[in-house]
């Protein structure tokens, strides 16, 4: 078989997607290659992001891909943009009310 024929058939089950993960001070995006039929933790696992940031828990944290929640088990499409969400210090709706000075 040709060499050549085989790496494009390789290159083309692979997808590239966006991995990002926000700190309060920083922002860590990450851009990789994965096969075409992995998963949005498949391709988390496949990153270097947990090694970099341990303290990112899969069973606790939420993820989404453009900003909408998503599954662990959803599959993944070309360009998608794979976000790990940070657990809320605070509820939003008692920061509010805080801040407007309503809170009873």
């Amino acid at each position: 078989m040709d060499d050549s024929k085989v790496s494009a058939t390789n290159q083309s089950d692979r997808i590239n997607v966006e991995l990002i993960y926000a700190l309060p001070n920083e922002q860590e995006l990450y851009s990789i290659s994965v096969q075409s039929d992995l998963t949005v933790e498949q391709a988390i696992k496949e990153s270097s992001i947990l090694q970099d940031y341990p303290e990112i828990d899969l069973e606790k944290v939420k993820v989404g891909i453009f900003s909408k929640v998503c599954k662990l088990t959803d599959n993944l499409h070309e360009g998608d943009r794979i976000e790990i969400y940070r657990p809320l210090i605070a509820d939003p709706k008692e920061a509010r009310k805080k801040r407007a000075g309503t809170i009873k």
